[in-house]
């Protein structure tokens, strides 16, 4: 819903915000185009008609797929809602609000080498307050999380990018509000899931001190 980006972007879905003259979703799409990837699934919900009208006229070599949710289905229950879309084994997940610029093909590679249900982007940070906290063993298999804790610290950041086996969404409960974060991840601790460690900076746009810095960080040099 965006809604501490509302002063900034009150009639405007949260992933279309400008960052330097273009959408914040367009640089992720660009982003993963630079990988390979050329088929996209957009989650939609709130303002969805202004993502399906951008993304409907778009021209060029990439296809994107709009999956609409009816009523607000968490980030979990968008991914099950998608489900029919899915074409490929495993697929790759991310947040339309944060970037970070990991190498997917070694990413990918990481996980295909696993052979496990869940790989999950991490990123070492020496500031963890706000953040989502990823606890990993010494084979970097994920044994618990920790939901933005106020205080800051060294952590291991979940980045918000997931390569999931397609089982995984037999986790996931049709037509509910379910969320990765809270819901889905939790049943997967100690399980096949391992976090793929980055030292690339995270940048999301969650608030407009965020918004700020993330024009700075994509602006030309």
């Amino acid at each position: 819903m965006g809604n501490r980006l509302q002063s900034v972007i009150s009639d405007w879905p949260k992933p279309m915000v400008e960052v330097n003259h273009r959408p914040f979703l367009d640089v992720l799409v660009d982003y993963f185009a630079e990988f390979g990837f050329r088929r996209f699934v957009l989650c939609v919900g709130h303002m969805s008609e202004v993502i399906r009208n951008y993304y409907s006229c778009k021209a060029g070599p990439l296809e994107f797929v709009i999956s609409d949710e009816q009523f607000p289905l968490g980030t979990a229950g968008s991914v099950k809602n998608a489900e029919n879309f899915i074409q490929s084994d495993p697929f790759i997940v991310t947040n339309g609000d944060s970037f970070c610029a990991v190498n997917l093909t070694q990413f990918c590679d990481f996980h295909l080498t696993k052979k496990c249900l869940m790989s999950m982007v991490v990123v070492e940070s020496e500031n963890s307050a706000d953040c989502g906290l990823v606890s990993v063993d010494n084979l970097n298999r994920i044994v618990g999380f920790e939901e933005k804790r106020q205080k800051q610290g060294y952590g291991h950041i979940n980045a918000g990018i997931y390569l999931f086996r397609n089982d995984i969404l037999s986790f996931i409960p049709p037509d509910t509000k379910y969320s990765l974060e809270h819901d889905l991840f939790p049943k997967l601790i100690n399980q096949d899931s391992y976090a793929f460690v980055c030292r690339e900076k995270l940048i999301d746009i969650g608030t407009p001190e965020r918004l700020e810095l993330a024009k700075n960080f994509f602006s030309p040099m």
